[in-house]
């Protein structure tokens, strides 16, 4: 278990240090059969969200370099864990099957995401945090940060309908969203070896953990869902069509 006790100080109070939190989504789509991005992966965002965030990346590397800030940039797996915003695949699914309602899931479901629970995601941070204020981190260096543990979202999905009691027959395929990359997957291997860090949350537990949470914190979900988000809902779902 790691040391709750650590903390991350150099004295440098007149010195910014940025961690800059990006996604592997800005190395674009990989095949079944390529292997994990790593930090040389080239970027190539194939939608305009990833296209956001690699112009984000590139931003700070072109101010790291002109104005010789101390940055460091992580491109981080799919999260999960408690408080993550409903729409969210993992909280939408185990949301719904609570209520029996139906689960949408994009095109055949078989899209594979590399996930990490969030709490080791944090630690990962941490770590990078220390290494660029003692100075084992060169400022403009990138990060992978991943949970070795792909799996495609509708095992996921089914995973969860386990996990609730809730049946298979909730699962409706609607037509997939445009751009949809069909997988990703991280290689951590410098963070591995650099910090000693790993994926601490096994996938079965961390998930199960999660879905419980969801069950029994009613009331912050209520809060959260505003107008806002069921419009999102809305726009992202309802007006899709059934396939399969």
């Amino acid at each position: 278990m790691r040391e709750q006790s650590r903390r991350v100080t150099d004295g440098r109070e007149s010195q910014v240090h940025l961690i800059h939190v990006s996604t592997d989504e800005v190395y674009g789509s990989l095949a079944a059969d390529d292997p994990p991005f790593t930090e040389q992966t080239p970027l190539a965002p194939r939608n305009p969200y990833a296209a956001t965030k690699a112009a984000s990346d590139m931003l700070v590397q072109a101010f790291t370099n002109t104005h010789d800030l101390s940055t460091v940039i992580t491109r981080c797996s799919n999260n999960y864990g408690s408080h993550q915003f409903p729409e969210k695949l993992i909280p939408l699914m185990t949301l719904n099957a609570l209520v029996g309602r139906s689960l949408p899931v994009y095109g055949d479901g078989m899209q594979v995401r590399d996930w990490l629970h969030v709490s080791d995601h944090c630690w990962a941070l941490v770590d990078v945090a220390g290494g660029l204020l003692t100075g084992t981190v060169e400022s403009g260096e990138v990060f992978n940060i991943g949970g070795r543990n792909e799996q495609p979202n509708l095992e996921i999905v089914r995973s969860i309908l386990e996990l609730t009691g809730a049946s298979e027959e909730l699962i409706g395929h609607v037509s997939d969203r445009p751009g949809h990359d069909r997988r990703y997957a991280m290689d951590s291997r410098k963070l591995e070896q650099r910090f000693g860090w790993k994926s601490e949350v096994a996938w079965e537990s961390g998930l199960a953990d999660t879905v419980e949470w969801y069950r029994h914190n009613e009331a912050w979900v209520s809060d959260v869902r505003s107008g806002e988000y069921l419009e999102w809902i809305k726009r992202n779902y309802e007006g899709r069509e059934a396939i399969g």
